[in-house]
């Protein structure tokens, strides 16, 4: 059985006071997996964004773990928000997709050294892959070129982490007919963004739990 801690990591009040959310895969017997790290410390963009930030190890501590409990980190994606404090667990692979690896190396100049540290190891993926036992990335291209969205096995049926392949879950029901005035960057690319949406809804999940909102959608079957 595998359990799902939501870790809270952020807030960003500079983009509609949005929460910035990890989340813990209590894995049986990979250990613990973590997805996503949050934003790091300090820099500029902390200040531009007006970003109430916390340090991994102290939102770890409130359910009773640390970052040396983590065993695997797997990243959405590399914006800011999702990757700022992997240096905290750099004896752990990360597992990224190689399209997000390369698109960040391009674009991502400022932070480049919260993600691409000396001796980041990275497990480099070309689309969808299995994790470990019962948890597994499907690739969800859109909100940028290699983003990626975690599926955990549980009793209930599968639960799904999606990053920022939507925002909300008010965008994540609504799809490619949201309201996305207030939220822009929600994609890259449009139609990608579209249709790895309705790829993720297809599936029919039981959960599914967002990086920036504290609401979790639970699926009737």
């Amino acid at each position: 059985m595998m359990d799902i801690v939501r870790l809270h990591l952020a807030r960003i009040d500079a983009f509609n006071h949005i929460p910035v959310h990890g989340f813990v895969i209590k894995h049986p017997r990979a250990g613990a997996i973590l997805v996503d790290t949050g934003v790091g410390f300090p820099d500029e963009l902390v200040k531009e964004w007006k970003v109430v930030n916390r340090h991994a190890a102290d939102a770890m501590a409130e359910h009773d773990l640390s970052p040396a409990d983590v065993r695997i980190v797997i990243n959405t994606h590399l914006h800011f928000d999702h990757c700022g404090q992997n240096a905290v667990f750099k004896h752990a692979p990360f597992y990224i997709q190689r399209s997000e690896l390369e698109r960040a190396r391009r674009q991502e100049k400022l932070t480049a050294e919260w993600f691409d540290f000396a001796g980041a190891r990275f497990e480099l993926m070309d689309g969808d892959a299995e994790v470990a036992d019962g948890v597994r990335v499907v690739a969800t291209p859109g909100h940028t070129v290699g983003h990626q969205s975690v599926i955990v096995d549980t009793p209930d049926g599968g639960a799904i982490m999606i990053g920022d392949a939507a925002y909300t879950s008010d965008i994540y029901r609504a799809g490619a007919k949201a309201d996305l005035s207030q939220w822009r960057g929600q994609y890259a690319d449009r139609d990608a963004w579209a249709g790895s949406l309705e790829k993720l809804r297809a599936m029919h999940q039981h959960a599914v739990h967002f990086c920036h909102d504290t609401r979790v959608v639970e699926v009737k079957r």
